[in-house]
């Protein structure tokens, strides 16, 4: 059975067109049944893109199903995901996500499909990216993925066990931040986690991802990579 796909939309039509065209050029698109969510309003400024919006995604055609999810008050991207993703994972037992600013290629659903299928019972995977960095391989004809210790964001997928392992209060994180070894670890895989962490603790940020991630990093656990990227990001605007 294929992943459901789990969009998540908020006020910005132009990118969310292109990704769901993107979406619909996937070989296994209409194979595949398309989750949507929907975010409300958060002030009168954003009501009228938000309407264009709901007005665009009641039309889209191209996939097995097309289920949306209207929220009736601005929930934000963070509470929007976890609640969104949870209730699709708990139904389907897997999920592949994107936001309204990625645009995939023709192969996404299948390379994401397949490492999920592959990896379901290898608890040593905790996610699967279809974002790649642009990174030197001298093994391109050999190897098709790799492994590393963080997640990514830009078009992702992952299965109920290890989203049921997510400490989304992350209360272990004063303890674990206080051992050098950790603190090493996780500067390793990027040295913006740390403060992400701190500014997430200390409500400057509201992120999903770098719960996400530290529950991923905390378990020893690792993300399927594809050596070429399946996703780009468009959303790099006043909007994003």
């Amino acid at each position: 059975m294929l992943a459901p796909i789990v969009l998540f939309t908020y006020n910005r039509l132009d990118s969310l067109i292109e990704t769901v065209d993107s979406l619909k050029l996937n070989f296994l698109s209409k194979q595949s049944d398309l989750i949507i969510f929907s975010d409300a309003a958060k002030n009168d400024e954003s009501l009228m893109p938000v309407n264009r919006v709901r007005d665009y995604i009641i039309t889209i055609q191209g996939f097995k199903s097309v289920t949306i999810y209207h929220s009736e008050s601005n929930k934000g991207l963070a509470k929007s995901i976890i609640e969104g993703v949870t209730k699709v994972i708990n139904e389907f037992g897997k999920v592949i996500v994107l936001e309204d600013d990625l645009v995939t290629s023709r192969n996404f659903l299948n390379f994401m499909n397949e490492s999920l299928d592959f990896y379901t019972e290898n608890s040593f995977v905790f996610s699967v990216s279809g974002y790649a960095p642009s990174i030197k391989k001298e093994l391109l004809d050999v190897h098709d993925a790799f492994f590393y210790g963080r997640a990514h964001s830009w078009g992702w997928g992952t299965w109920k066990d290890r989203w049921e392992n997510v400490d989304w209060d992350v209360s272990d994180w004063e303890r674990q931040s206080k051992q050098r070894d950790f603190r090493k670890k996780i500067g390793y895989y990027g040295s913006d986690l740390f403060k992400m962490m701190q500014d997430f603790l200390n409500k400057r940020n509201n992120s999903w991802y770098v719960r996400f991630t530290f529950s991923q990093q905390l378990l020893q656990k690792y993300t399927i990579y594809p050596f070429s990227t399946k996703v780009v990001n468009i959303g790099f605007n006043s909007d994003a």
